[in-house]
């Protein structure tokens, strides 16, 4: 679904944006990774904010760098929307 967006044209979050979109506050479920923000809401893994240990409205660079069973390219099917602050 990624479709390498102009990363300049992307809107600008910050963490307490990012925060919002954690599948309690709103209906929308984001994530960031690796600077990007990523829509999740579609996915039935993050139905309830959560995917495994791993919370929406969070930025999850350094946990899945660390100790995720998958590649980066697991955000390939899901869409860029903004970039984190």
């Amino acid at each position: 679904m990624s479709s390498d967006p102009d990363l300049t044209t992307l809107p600008l979050y910050t963490k307490a944006q990012l925060a919002l979109r954690n599948g309690q506050d709103r209906d929308e479920i984001w994530v960031a990774y690796r600077g990007l923000v990523y829509d999740v809401t579609r996915s039935r893994l993050w139905k309830r904010g959560n995917h495994y240990e791993h919370w929406a409205g969070q930025d999850l660079t350094r946990e899945l760098d660390q100790d995720a069973p998958h590649t980066p390219n697991v955000f390939d099917k899901f869409s860029v929307i903004g970039r984190l602050l």
